[in-house]
């Protein structure tokens, strides 16, 4: 572990943050708000630190060294905890949240993009404060890293390390020979998607400030929103059209979007049997919750409920976590549908894209390994592997998602016994715990879409924040950590 390089990467990061704290304070100008100080005093504290770092006699002994794996690994975790501290410092000194785990809380649900929130009155926020929880979701959606690879040239040579560590993906499928050019061209996507986003909410009758805000958190599928109501404020099936839209296709890999949308593929996307099995699951789920909450007499008229089972089911399944408050309160639907929430929470989006959740991709080869082994029950000497379309899975990338299976259900269940013995019931302590690991927000009972995670205790915020780290970084970077292997010299 050279410690000069990660110290190098780590001040570069450091102002970074600095500089994603100028945006709310340009906002808290513009709307005349007295706030200033709050984005301040943390960005003069972090371009400090970072031009600290910069100036260590052992961070400018290699200043050319490229990252190894090692230290790609370190840096990703520690500029998520750099991110989410500077940012819960304004919101600790705002005076808005009761305690320094409630910002933590905050902070890192917004970079992490899980949209969970302990403010109850989120209109009586300052302009300022609202702005950087959806920036927040905007940057951790695509990644702070890649983010980071894409605009800092001295991480192009070793930017791999980082930018797989981002990636939720089998493999990181360059769109070009240099890591930095793909980050950028990522980023180009992303930055058109969001803007195309705001110009239609436009249309809708939203403000600037709320449609910059919703695009933010739809495209990073975050869901944090500017209303108590969320989206339900608004009143308006268009909005929910469009906002749905987004949410579905922001769920699906970026990579692929880009060969199909710009470099004019679009079987690259059309013809991916993970964006069919997505597909497949959330009309089925769409279907089966409209069918049941019409059934149930919770809507009168069956267009009604399909309007609302479209919206929250697609909230759910690409973690974004939007609600429709109070007309499609999903925690007042018959428990058939809540269930059936349940598992597209568990599943969530596509592989390389900004949705949290399991992944459809590794449910693919879960499900294609269950039907290889049923076909060796009958014919024991069968030789038969899996494929993706026409590609082949590696046996060793089997073992590492089936054992990638194992230890997210086992962490997911000791979080969730964590809770309930915290307090929480069965219901609210389990989902709040799927929410946490899923980066999906709103859970059910009172952890709801129409509640908040307020009532939480300290410590289960805390460790609910560790699960978001958990699960946005999908596990096994921030358990390396933890490796006596992994500080080993070699």
């Amino acid at each position: 572990m050279r410690i000069g390089v990660v110290l190098r990467v780590m001040s570069r990061l450091l102002s970074f943050s600095g500089m994603a704290l100028v945006f709310p304070l340009l906002i808290a100008i513009l709307y005349g708000e007295d706030s200033w100080a709050l984005w301040t005093v943390p960005m003069l504290l972090a371009s400090a630190l970072a031009y600290g770092l910069a100036k260590l006699p052992v961070t400018l002994e290699s200043p050319k060294d490229s990252l190894r794996r090692r230290e790609g690994l370190l840096c990703v975790t520690l500029g998520w905890v750099v991110l989410v501290f500077f940012t819960a410092l304004p919101y600790h000194m705002s005076g808005y949240f009761e305690s320094f785990a409630q910002t933590v809380f905050e902070s890192m649900s917004g970079y992490t993009t899980c949209g969970a929130t302990v403010i109850n009155n989120i209109e009586g926020l300052p302009h300022s404060v609202l702005f950087m929880r959806s920036l927040s979701h905007w940057i951790g959606g695509m990644g702070i890293i890649v983010l980071s690879v894409a605009i800092l040239p001295e991480l192009a040579v070793g930017g791999m390390q980082l930018f797989t560590t981002e990636s939720s993906g089998i493999d990181s499928d360059k769109l070009a020979p240099r890591i930095s050019a793909t980050a950028r061209r990522l980023w180009l996507l992303y930055v058109g998607i969001t803007a195309a986003e705001t110009i239609l909410l436009l249309f809708g009758d939203m403000n600037l400030f709320d449609a910059v805000n919703h695009a933010f958190a739809t495209i990073a599928t975050g869901g944090f929103s500017t209303k108590n109501a969320s989206v339900g404020a608004y009143h308006s099936l268009y909005i929910e059209l469009v906002i749905s839209f987004f949410m579905f296709i922001s769920a699906m890999s970026f990579t692929m979007q880009y060969r199909a949308f710009v470099q004019r593929e679009p079987m690259r996307l059309l013809g991916s049997p993970e964006v069919r099995l997505y597909s497949t699951i959330l009309a089925a789920t769409i279907i089966l919750v409209t069918i049941n909450t019409y059934g149930a007499g919770i809507y009168d008229s069956i267009f009604t409920a399909l309007r609302y089972a479209t919206f929250e089911v697609t909230s759910i399944m690409t973690t974004t976590g939007f609600g429709i408050n109070p007309e499609a309160d999903f925690d007042l639907w018959p428990d058939f549908s809540r269930l059936l929430l349940v598992g597209v929470m568990l599943i969530g989006g596509c592989a390389g894209s900004t949705a949290g959740g399991f992944k459809v991709v590794r449910l693919y080869v879960v499900l294609k390994h269950a039907v290889v082994q049923i076909h060796r029950l009958v014919r024991p000497r069968l030789v038969q592997t899996l494929h993706i379309g026409d590609r082949e899975v590696p046996r060793d990338t089997t073992e590492a998602i089936l054992g990638f299976y194992m230890l997210y259900f086992t962490i997911l269940m000791a979080l969730s016994c964590a809770m309930t013995a915290l307090g929480m019931d069965l219901v609210s302590g389990t989902t709040a715990s799927i929410s946490a690991m899923n980066s999906i927000g709103p859970g059910l009972g009172t952890v709801g879409a129409a509640k908040s995670f307020s009532q939480v205790s300290d410590t289960g915020l805390y460790l609910l924040s560790g699960g978001m780290l958990l699960g946005r970084l999908e596990i096994y970077p921030l358990l390396v950590l933890f490796s006596s292997h992994f500080w080993r010299r070699g």
